[in-house]
């Protein structure tokens, strides 16, 4: 590990490189009992002044470079209806310019219909993914979601059918009363499907939100062991299945990984448009208001991204891409990542990936360092123990 440079270079990141655009739609018929995502219900008027608010703050904030990938997440960017949805998309494709590769819109499965997937087809979306969740009626009835596994079946049909490059499907595991049965049956089905790519996330509680209340009061239980279980049969069977792991929770058959996630993981810059969307861009890291009216306010001042502003230095950008390197399949390159991001505190950063090698957390192979699967297992903690040593003040 001695090879770890901490010699500072001219710039701490280059001039050039992909540049992502992420433009959060917040309209939500219901909340979800998990989710935790800054929303509002749809109103014919809130949705045009959205519209014309995106129209302005993209004059705030024009990009430096064309455009590689862009995500539509929300919110439910499926609840648009088609008119919105080809305004949204023409004025996006002009900002964002001619170097697309790709285009991710997030859909709900009750909210797919041939002439949204039309819509978003001519205005050159690649990539759907739909959030599927579960099968099961029952688990599907706990979470809160307004779809039934029919409507799932009958979207995952029309998307195909519309021919896009890219199909995901989201699941989501460790539910309240969800056995190890049950996920391997939503595992099966979602690859009876074959999409694409499969992302599968282990339920998290997030505070203010429906699930976190029942925790609270004890209606439903956290069980560590039995998440565990859940990661490594998710990772054997879809594996198994075709499936190449490149990240903890997602999946992909060649040619079909998440540019827009990767070039995000990877700590490169990319410009957030709308209420609650973050960016990283232009050596800051920010945020909209998490609230229409605010965001609306502060664009027709002629401000953005002014809430929750981070300077973006060196030693946090090393941070941010040592915790998510390290959660690819690939790991990391400490000594390209020490030439891109100078800073004093890669001593302490080489003594904990010197620990996880030690504790059989990770493998060093060549220049790259990459989590066991134990180490993965445990790749949150392994993200705090890097945050802790990087911490200046420490």
């Amino acid at each position: 590990m001695s090879e770890i440079s901490s010699t500072p270079s001219a710039q701490s990141r280059p001039p050039s490189g992909p540049l992502g655009l992420y433009v959060h739609v917040p309209f939500c018929a219901t909340t979800c009992d998990f989710c935790a995502f800054y929303q509002t219900a749809p109103t014919a008027e809130g949705i045009a002044q959205y519209l014309d608010g995106i129209e302005r703050e993209m004059q705030l904030v024009p990009p430096s470079r064309p455009v590689s990938t862009i995500f539509w997440g929300g919110g439910t960017p499926g609840l648009l209806s088609p008119n919105a949805l080809r305004r949204l998309g023409e004025r996006v494709r002009d900002y964002a310019g001619n170097e697309i590769i790709e285009w991710t819109v997030e859909m709900a499965p009750a909210s797919v219909t041939d002439a949204r997937l039309a819509v978003l087809k001519e205005i050159g979306v690649t990539r759907i993914s739909m959030g599927a969740q579960s099968f099961s009626p029952e688990l599907l009835d706990a979470l809160g979601r307004q779809h039934t596994r029919e409507q799932v079946f009958r979207a995952y049909e029309r998307v195909r059918a519309a021919d896009f490059a890219s199909v995901n499907l989201d699941l989501m595991f460790a539910l309240p009363g969800q056995t190890e049965a049950e996920w391997l049956a939503d595992i099966d089905q979602a690859v009876a499907l074959a999409p694409d790519h499969l992302s599968t996330y282990c339920l998290t509680f997030e505070e203010d939100t429906k699930l976190w209340v029942k925790l609270s009061e004890g209606r439903v239980k956290l069980d560590t062991e039995h998440e565990a279980r859940l990661y490594e049969q998710t990772w054997e069977h879809l594996e198994a299945a075709g499936y190449g792991q490149y990240e903890v929770a997602n999946f992909a058959r060649p040619g079909h990984r998440c540019q827009h996630n990767l070039n995000t993981w990877h700590m490169h810059e990319w410009i957030g448009l709308g209420p609650a969307a973050a960016s990283q861009y232009d050596d800051l890291r920010s945020a909209n208001f998490s609230d229409l009216r605010a965001w609306l306010d502060d664009v027709d001042t002629g401000q953005r991204a002014s809430d929750d502003q981070t300077q973006l230095t060196p030693n946090l950008l090393a941070q941010d891409a040592l915790i998510f390197g390290l959660r690819l399949t690939e790991g990391i390159d400490p000594v390209a990542l020490a030439k891109r991001f100078p800073t004093s505190q890669w001593t302490r950063a080489r003594g904990v990936l010197m620990d996880l090698i030690t504790d059989g957390l990770a493998v060093k192979a060549g220049s790259m360092i990459k989590l066991t699967t134990p180490g993965r297992l445990l790749a949150d903690a392994v993200g705090g123990a890097i945050l802790d040593a990087m911490d200046p003040a420490a």
